[in-house]
């Protein structure tokens, strides 16, 4: 009996010492923000008392986040400084790569030359939205190197892309708003007349889904990756798309998944941006106010709020942690739901 207690104290002791080093390790870093509640179970998601902590600052415009799970840390980027920084709780911030995106002088034609958006593949590359190179790329982050997947449609340059996502079997789906040129759509260097909603096969051929949005924007899979989520940042149109796809990954139906127009004013930064899913189906979408938190099926549960523009959002840690990319900082929140991603 002594030696069973022995052994179950040295358990114990063993158990509790983890738990203490997994919290020591988790710095304390400034709050912020609050919450806004739409429905109740928005409390399943996150905890009211729940502390929404600034861990970076001092960017234009940060973008992107995506979690590198093999090394345990966050990239994120700097569209218009053409910046890519890495952050970790044990190192802190850093420079990753500048540029970014484009190499070389602007040409004059640019409004933003760096990359955007960000997707951590499984491998430990990371698919990159380059808007000042108006490719889509993939990034091996050991030689930090890129590999072009598409750069032009029907033999036409792509506007800039803006946002990433990667379906399982490897097919890439992206959005291409002209964010990243000079005048929008009267840039004079604007090839495609419409702002395109792609995907990407992994023969490399490119197929237009979508034409019919004035700026796509963020973009997500569901759970089972039959539905596309997309954001329109446009205050007239500030809607989140679904559409329907059969196994190839063509759209078969598409319905508007949410409408944010009452939410816009003044004092409520940001537009329908990027996006996040959990494992449960509930998505995580950058908005007017906040990242707004839906249901699978469209319901507003509730809002997370920095007080600037979040511009997208992604899970981190062990997957219950959510990053930020609000305006001139980087935020983190700790949430009862888990990321998508850690289970795939």
């Amino acid at each position: 009996m002594p030696s069973f207690r022995f052994a179950l104290a040295t358990v114990l002791t063993v158990v509790l010492a983890a738990f203490a080093a997994a919290g020591a390790s988790r710095q304390s870093f400034p709050t912020l923000g609050r919450l806004t509640v739409f429905d109740e179970s928005f409390h399943d998601v996150v905890a009211p008392d729940v502390r929404i902590e600034k861990i970076a600052e001092g960017f234009t415009w940060a973008e992107g986040p995506a979690w590198v799970r093999q090394g345990n840390y966050l990239l994120f980027t700097d569209v218009p400084e053409n910046t890519l920084y890495r952050w970790s709780e044990r190192d802190g911030i850093s420079v990753f790569l500048k540029p970014s995106g484009l190499a070389g002088p602007n040409p004059g034609t640019l409004r933003e030359a760096g990359a955007n958006g960000l997707y951590a593949e499984p491998a430990g590359t990371v698919v990159l939205a380059d808007s000042g190179t108006r490719v889509v790329a993939r990034l091996d982050p050991e030689t930090k190197l890129k590999t072009t997947l598409a750069a032009t449609y029907q033999g036409k340059k792509f506007n800039s892309p803006n946002d990433v996502v990667r379906r399982s079997d490897g097919a890439v789906f992206f959005t291409d708003p002209p964010y990243g040129l000079k005048g929008l759509d009267e840039s004079p260097v604007k090839e495609l007349k419409f702002n395109g909603v792609y995907r990407v096969d992994t023969d490399g051929s490119v197929h237009l889904l979508d034409d019919g949005l004035s700026f796509p924007n963020g973009i997500a899979l569901s759970p089972d990756e039959r539905t596309l989520y997309v954001s329109n940042s446009d205050p007239k149109r500030p809607i989140w798309m679904a559409y329907s796809l059969d196994a190839q990954g063509d759209v078969t139906s598409k319905l508007v998944f949410a409408d944010a127009t009452d939410l816009l004013g003044e004092g409520v930064p940001g537009l329908p941006d990027g996006m996040a899913v959990a494992e449960d189906g509930r998505l995580f979408a950058t908005g007017p106010g906040g990242v707004l938190v839906f249901d699978p099926d469209g319901k507003r549960l509730g809002r997370i709020e920095t007080g600037t523009a979040i511009s997208n959002c992604a899970f981190g840690d062990d997957g219950h942690t959510l990053y930020m990319s609000s305006h001139t900082l980087v935020a983190r929140v700790r949430l009862k739901a888990n990321g998508l991603q850690f289970h795939r």
